[in-house]
């Protein structure tokens, strides 16, 4: 569905319990309530006839669930907040962490009388509202969310209004205690005290936009730091990748200003704003040293040392906040939410690096790609275990999957296919059962991630996707190559022309008759004339033997064996039962 520009409708369902007919009163939920109902009215004009107020006895489960499942009536271009100051409650089940909210008139040993957050979320699901933003001043377990990429980047705007999100923001995790007081600001607790000062421009972009993910990156980094704190804001996304603007009108001042430019995926027309969330967890000044650090290095061919030093110092780095230490593959059954931690984890690990191998990939000349070749083979021949749950040794391969995904992307935006064969031929050293033997980074990793989608599908949003795995890496890695190399509209088109040679490379490497579908595999099967990999085939004939892959030395630089592949991948997308 294209959704509009704008809100139709603004929604809010706020709810404070003080007073607890089974468990321990709470100082200062109902003002926290009742003066979040006001900021929405008063500061992001969400009219007062749609802010329905629960406070004490009127938050039983029955009136917050017939509240909650009233918004049925939203239309899909509306919005909604949904806010709660209580209690939360966390016990452990057979398949991890369940999160529970406490009513007015919950009694924690009746779990029939508490309302499951799963329930909500499963709930939002027949909620039509584009936009859907849990602020939750409660700790509890079992959140299964997915943080952006990279807090600190500059985040590509653009139709993020346009797009579809559920997003949450809960006081503390599990077994954490939620401060009721000693805020900065007398008569709130903590958490919506802050929250408070994120809403009033405490997070507002430096062009004064407020939205949702700004907020949350804001209030995480408070809480995290009051030293009258004892609990960590949870944060991310249950669904989609849009994000909520508390703020519209901001925006379309903005928009107003500046011409507007067409938007590729939600089908309108928008601007692509840049703005940097507050509160960021790595600062722009920090990355930007390393950028240009290795600008300065492959931009003077008499630092080869120096280079060199460099990027091993990264590659150390990241091998040494990825080991099996930090990343035991032992344990008990992986939850949603562990998994979603732990990708999230590998992707902070990876960020240095990314940068390393994305200007790498850019910029860098036949004998500095031999650089590229060791990142990937040293990140390939890395421990990943061998005993453990299956699921933390096959995760073991996305921190170099995202890093892969990463310079490949790079590589094709800069026509730069030398890195492309580069990093797909490098020799990798594999371990068999009588010795070791060589073969292909690029069909070392595909095998060694095969898998992974079972995991991904786990993640809110992904369970009903053909190529979970490559929808995720889609949205999780266009912010962080638009701050690189400013890709800008064009990345669509990028991403799946890296995902079509690589599945051809494999194809070509492996004799294996198959090659990995990404997200060009479900266009492929939806319009196969305007296809990715319809497109490449009708770029290596009408070029032949000067078309870019083939000069760089993919598919051995033999036009026939490229066509065979391409016939092999063309038999895989008609077997492929997508529907």
């Amino acid at each position: 569905m294209n959704f509009k520009e704008s809100y139709g409708q603004s929604w809010a369902l706020v709810i404070g319990i003080n007073k607890y007919r089974y468990v321990a009163p709470l100082a200062h939920a109902t003002n926290d309530a009742s003066v979040m109902a006001t900021t929405l009215r008063d500061s992001f004009g969400f009219p007062e006839g749609n802010i329905t107020t629960l406070l004490d006895d009127a938050a039983s489960a029955q009136n917050i669930r017939e509240c909650f499942l009233s918004y049925r009536k939203a239309a899909p271009d509306d919005r909604l907040v949904v806010f709660f100051a209580g209690h939360g409650q966390t016990l452990r089940g057979n398949r991890g962490d369940v999160g529970f909210l406490i009513p007015a008139d919950g009694n924690p040993d009746d779990l029939s009388s508490l309302i499951r957050w799963d329930d909500l979320t499963r709930n939002a699901d027949l909620i039509p509202a584009k936009h859907i933003l849990f602020l939750m001043d409660a700790c509890y377990g079992g959140l299964a969310l997915m943080r952006n990429p990279s807090l600190g980047t500059m985040r590509f705007m653009g139709n993020m209004i346009q797009r579809y999100a559920r997003q949450v923001l809960t006081a503390g995790k599990a077994d954490e205690t939620v401060s009721d007081g000693s805020g900065v600001r007398p008569g709130h607790s903590i958490f919506t005290a802050h929250l408070l000062n994120a809403l009033e421009g405490g997070a507002a972009t430096n062009d004064g936009i407020i939205t949702a993910n700004g907020v949350m990156s804001y209030v995480y980094d408070r809480v995290g730091r009051d030293e009258y704190s004892h609990q960590t804001p949870h944060f991310g996304f249950i669904q989609g990748d849009g994000d909520l603007i508390f703020n519209v009108e901001v925006l379309e001042k903005l928009r107003a200003a500046e011409p507007l430019q067409a938007s590729g995926e939600a089908g309108g027309e928008t601007t692509d704003l840049l703005v940097n969330p507050a509160g960021a967890m790595v600062t722009m000044d920090e990355e930007s040293l390393i950028v240009s650090e290795l600008k300065d290095l492959l931009g003077d061919p008499t630092k080869r040392i120096r280079l060199d030093t460099f990027v091993s110092f990264h590659i150390r780095r990241f091998l040494d906040a990825t080991d099996l230490r930090h990343f035991p593959t032992q344990g008990p059954f992986a939850t949603a939410e562990d998994i979603a931690e732990r990708i999230g984890r590998y992707e902070e690990a990876a960020s240095d690096l990314q940068q390393v191998v994305i200007l790498l990939s850019r910029w860098g000349d036949s004998s500095q790609l031999k650089l590229l070749e060791k990142v990937f083979i040293r990140l390939a021949e890395a421990d990943k275990g061998t005993s453990g749950l299956a699921v933390w040794m096959k995760l073991g391969w996305y921190p170099i999957v995202y890093l892969a995904y990463s310079a490949g992307i790079a590589a094709v935006e800069a026509r730069n296919y030398e890195a492309l064969a580069t990093m797909f031929h490098a020799s990798v050293t594999t371990q068999r059962a009588y010795g070791y033997e060589p073969k292909p980074f690029v069909v070392v990793v595909v095998d060694g991630a095969g898998d992974l989608s079972e995991y991904f599908k786990m993640l809110p949003g992904h369970d009903r996707q053909y190529v979970p795995v490559s929808e995720y890496l889609y949205k999780a890695l266009q912010p962080v190559l638009e701050d690189s190399l400013m890709i800008g509209r064009g990345y669509d088109l990028f991403f799946d022309r890296f995902e079509v040679l690589l599945a051809l490379e494999y194809a070509d490497l492996s004799d294996s008759g198959w090659g990995p579908p990404g997200r060009f595999a479900w266009k492929h099967r939806h319009d196969r004339d305007t296809s990715p990999l319809k497109r490449a085939a009708d770029d290596a004939q009408r070029e032949g033997s000067t078309w870019g892959p083939l000069r760089a030395g993919l598919f051995k630089s033999s036009p026939e064996r490229l066509s065979k592949d391409m016939e092999i991948i063309e038999d895989l997308m008609r077997k492929l039962r997508w529907f």
